[in-house]
C-alpha cells in the first residue's frame, strides 16, 4: 500500500522529472532556432566547386577551378559573380582576393544579404587602391557613405586582398587586410545570398581569383 506521503514524494519526482525534460527541450529548441538557416561556421577552399552558381558567358566567364574561384570578365562595363545559395542574417566573412590581369581600373570584393541579382549590398575594392561600400535597388548602386575612396589599407595591382564583412542586426562593418575602413546601418536588407565579384570599367579583361573563404557567427 502506498502511503500518501509515498505518494507525494513519488508526485514530486514526477514533477521533477517533466520539468528536467520541458528544460532540455527549450534549451535545444533555442539553440536550433539561433542556427536555422545560417549553417555556420562556412568554410571554402575552393577545391571542388559544391553548391556556388557559376555563369558564364561572352562577357565573362566564372568557374572554380585549381583551387580558387576564379572570375574573368572580358567585356568594358561589366560585372560578374557567383552566388553561394544560403541565407545567412548574422555572419562574419573573410576571403582572400586577388587580381592576376587585366587593367587596374577595375573593381572586386564580396557582396552580401542578396535578394535576387539587383537588391544587394557590395563591398568593392579597385586595383588602383580604391574602395566603395554601396547597395543595388533594381539595379541601380547606392553609394552608402562616400563614393570611390582611396586607401592605403587596400593592396594594388595583383596584390592579395583580405576582405571582411561583419554583417550584425542593421550595422555593417567593412575592413580590408585587418583595417576597418567604414561601418555603416542600413535596414534595407537584412538577411540573404553571399556573393564574390569582379567588374570592369572602361577595358575588359579584368581576371580576379578568390580563396580561402571562411564564414562564422559575428
Amino acid at each position: 500500500m502506498i502511503t500518501f506521503r509515498a505518494f507525494r514524494v513519488f508526485r514530486a519526482f514526477r514533477a521533477f522529472r517533466a520539468f528536467r525534460a520541458f528544460r532540455v527541450f527549450i534549451i535545444l529548441f533555442l539553440l536550433t532556432a539561433c542556427g536555422k538557416g545560417d549553417g555556420l561556421p562556412w568554410e571554402d577552399d575552393f577545391s571542388t566547386p559544391g553548391a556556388w552558381k557559376l555563369e558564364s558567358d561572352a562577357a565573362a566567364r566564372v568557374t572554380v577551378e585549381e583551387g580558387v574561384l576564379r572570375i574573368s570578365v572580358l567585356a568594358p562595363n561589366q560585372l560578374a559573380w557567383a552566388s553561394a545559395g544560403k541565407d545567412l542574417r548574422d555572419f562574419h566573412l573573410t576571403v582572400e582576393a586577388s587580381q592576376v590581369a587585366g587593367p587596374d581600373d577595375n573593381e572586386y570584393g564580396v557582396l552580401v544579404r542578396m535578394q535576387d541579382p539587383r537588391h544587394f549590398y557590395a563591398f568593392s575594392v579597385s586595383g588602383d587602391g580604391y574602395f566603395l561600400v554601396s547597395r543595388f535597388v533594381d539595379g541601380v548602386r547606392q553609394p552608402l557613405g562616400a563614393d570611390w575612396t582611396p586607401s592605403d589599407a587596400v593592396h594594388p595591382g595583383t596584390g592579395t586582398n583580405i576582405l571582411e564583412v561583419v554583417a550584425q542586426g542593421n550595422r555593417l562593418t567593412f575592413v580590408v587586410n585587418g583595417q576597418q575602413l567604414v561601418q555603416v546601418e542600413d535596414d534595407r536588407f537584412s538577411h540573404g545570398d553571399v556573393g564574390l565579384y569582379a567588374g570592369s570599367f572602361y577595358e575588359g579583361g579584368v581576371e580576379v581569383q578568390f580563396d580561402n573563404l571562411r564564414v562564422t557567427a559575428p
